[in-house]
């Protein structure tokens, strides 16, 4: 009989503070996500949400608004878990982020002893960075087995909004819906013996996509949660 793959739950964290990263931490998310594509905060805020992860075993993964390899590095060298690149559509572009996110002999990240990461001087050492490579258009789908087998990539994860998105604006370019799309980055990423991720806006769909083969699973986001608490109560001057 096999196993059931280990289930991977995280949450999106846009908002930019410490309190709720250390919140979802001691929640027992296994991985949050600091937006810097879309979210609210600069970077400036990222080094206090990472400390806020501290002395729990919640990773924390930061994804980067581009590819660019000194941003990379200098989150890398904050402290963060992994990052998560958007709109990933080929293996150089797969192979560009794992050279920039890996030290020497892998990649060509430059090494410090004294950033955070490695306990500014006085020791510890993060270990491999966790790279996520955001499938979201039709030409990423198409390109995911091509993805999944670049070595350093350790998930294809999906960005629902835009991938929807180029599915609406290019139909004549589609080759498939939107849940043939899902499930053939699924088999791409399995196919190379690696996860598959997706952001859920609701807890009900999180079944039906661990049926589908996802493992690392993101569920709403903070701004999101405390927008929808925020109507429910003014719904009841209604």
């Amino acid at each position: 009989m096999n196993a059931v793959p280990q289930l991977h739950l995280g949450t999106w964290l846009s908002i930019g503070s410490p309190v709720i990263a250390e919140l979802a931490a001691l929640a027992g998310f296994d991985w949050v996500l600091f937006d810097f594509e879309h979210g609210c905060a600069s970077e400036a805020t990222l080094l206090d949400q990472l400390r806020a992860l501290r002395g729990t075993p919640t990773k924390g993964i930061v994804r980067v608004g581009a590819p660019h390899p000194d941003l990379i590095a200098r989150v890398l060298d904050w402290g963060a878990d992994g990052i998560m690149v958007p709109r990933v559509e080929s293996a150089e572009e797969a192979e560009a982020i794992v050279r920039a996110a890996f030290h020497a002999p892998k990649g060509r990240r430059g090494f410090s002893r004294t950033v955070r990461a490695t306990g500014y001087g006085l020791g510890g050492h993060h270990g491999e960075p966790i790279l996520m490579a955001q499938i979201e258009t039709l030409v990423g789908v198409a390109a995911a087995p091509a993805i999944a087998a670049v070595e350093g990539i350790a998930v294809l994860f999906v960005g629902p909004a835009d991938l929807r998105h180029d599915l609406e604006h290019s139909p004549g370019a589609a080759p498939a819906d939107y849940d043939r799309c899902l499930a053939e980055v699924v088999v791409a990423a399995l196919a190379a013996g690696k996860e598959a991720g997706i952001l859920l806006r609701e807890a009900a769909a999180l079944p039906a996509h661990r049926e589908l083969g996802f493992t690392r699973i993101a569920i709403d986001s903070d701004l999101s949660i405390l927008r929808n608490a925020y109507q429910n109560l003014l719904s009841q001057k209604l």
